[in-house]
């Protein structure tokens, strides 16, 4: 009886103390699964962004590249602005796209005018 609860205990105990073990195998980008992982994305994104022309819409340039990650819009010397970041380069690993990850296409009045730094600065 005592040896049959003594093993109880310490199989109770080992259970406890093994519980809180987690073993992650992954590099980290644990909010992107297989189908929609972050180098799949940039490399269509590069892709994409092989096929712009200037002068293509905004609709035209959201079928071709889809939702962009981040987005801007101001109006100067009374042309509409709009700033388009779709993610195409990896600077960190931390799950995360920043703009500093992504490259952006420049409309003004719902034309491209360009894509890239040198676009976007010089607007």
């Amino acid at each position: 009886m005592k040896t049959k609860l003594l093993s109880l205990v310490l199989l109770g105990a080992t259970s406890v103390a093994l519980s809180g073990c987690v073993l992650n195998i992954g590099d980290g980008e644990g909010n992107w699964d297989n189908a929609n992982s972050w180098e799949r994305i940039q490399d269509q994104n590069r892709a994409n962004l092989a096929k712009l022309s200037i002068g293509m819409s905004r609709d035209q340039v959201m079928t071709l590249m889809g939702t962009a990650d981040f987005n801007e819009a101001y109006i100067k010397q009374d042309k509409e602005i709009s700033v388009l970041y779709y993610r195409t380069q990896r600077t960190k690993g931390d799950g995360t796209t920043t703009k500093d990850e992504c490259t952006p296409i420049v409309l003004a009045n719902n034309a491209v005018v360009g894509w890239g730094e040198k676009a976007y600065h010089s607007m």
